[in-house]
């Protein structure tokens, strides 16, 4: 397996009623790329059934879980994923070879969109960070400090609600696509609300004023929008999701410290309560580019990606 990819195996997991049994196996002899496939009668008590087990190469994933859920597996019963780290068998490496394509291109949408459903949830625990995040970039205002902005880019969590909505247009899962939103339309407002009122408590006894908002010299980079902040955003969003579908989380890091999106939001909010309304503009207009590029890679990404698959599939010889 390479460093920084994900593992090349997945354990499947199914429990079915009995009835369900031989098409399950069916399935699962059917496919390329399954490996080591286990059956226990009898061993589910809730829900009542059996359990059949099996070692599947990422590429395939998608294939075999479509199938199951034909089958309505997933209401009768169970299906599960783990990832495998270390795999010690000829037959795996087999199976593994024998599918289509390479398991870093391989996109398993249920995982993916787990992933991201978690990610997306509007929770205290997210809007501390996002409000951290702004009263960060409001300091970063204050002293025209680089390196406090870059902490509030790195400190934000709004990547994970863009890159769900991606996955959610991509896969039109309304559910996930609603959660999302919420996220964002409900998350920025608290902590661009509550800046507000930092920054509004913060003028009050002279620390911030009109005249050091206009005059920043390292942070206005933060609302000098145009063309090259829409390319960022596309660039940095691309390289978001392909870190999120290769488990390169490296590469997410690079993404927070190039888009603006929550110093956006946090300067706009600083530059409104003290009456500079054209950078709070050009700061509101950041976050929007922002926004709609890093939501519009995340979809092309996953559009275009390699799909991993031959035109001519063959069946798994025995």
């Amino acid at each position: 397996m390479r460093a920084g990819y994900r593992a090349p195996v997945l354990h499947l997991r199914v429990i079915v009623p009995a009835d369900m049994r031989a098409d399950v196996l069916d399935v699962l002899n059917r496919q390329v790329g399954v490996a080591h496939v286990l059956m226990y009668p009898g061993a589910a008590l809730d829900p009542e059934g059996d359990e059949i087990t099996a070692d599947l190469a990422r590429e395939c994933a998608n294939d075999v879980i479509k199938e199951l859920k034909g089958l309505d597996a997933q209401h009768r019963g169970a299906i599960t994923l783990t990832v495998l780290d270390t795999v010690l068998s000829t037959r795996a490496h087999r199976a593994e070879d024998d599918a289509a394509g390479d398991p870093a291109d391989a996109v398993v949408w249920d995982e993916l969109i787990g992933r991201t459903r978690e990610d997306a949830t509007l929770s205290v625990t997210f809007v501390l960070f996002l409000t951290l995040a702004c009263l960060l970039t409001a300091i970063g205002v204050v002293t025209d400090s680089t390196v406090t902005v870059v902490g509030a880019m790195v400190l934000g969590p709004e990547f994970g609600p863009l890159a769900a909505l991606s996955v959610a247009l991509v896969q039109r899962r309304m559910a996930l696509a609603r959660r999302a939103a919420v996220a964002l339309v409900v998350g920025f407002p608290i902590a661009m609300g509550i800046t507000a009122l930092a920054t509004w408590a913060a003028e009050s006894i002279g620390w911030i004023s009109l005249d050091s908002v206009q005059h920043v010299e390292e942070v206005d980079f933060i609302f000098q929008v145009g063309p090259v902040s829409f390319m960022v955003a596309l660039l940095a969003g691309a390289a978001g999701m392909l870190s999120l579908v290769s488990a390169r989380s490296s590469g997410l890091v690079g993404v927070f410290i190039s888009v603006y999106t929550v110093t956006a939001a946090g300067f706009a909010v600083v530059a409104a309560t003290v009456g500079a309304w054209d950078v709070a503009g050009k700061s509101a207009l950041q976050l929007a580019v922002n926004l709609v590029g890093i939501v519009l890679a995340g979809v092309l990404v996953l559009v275009l990606r390699p799909r991993g698959r031959l035109v001519g599939r063959t069946a798994r010889k025995s």
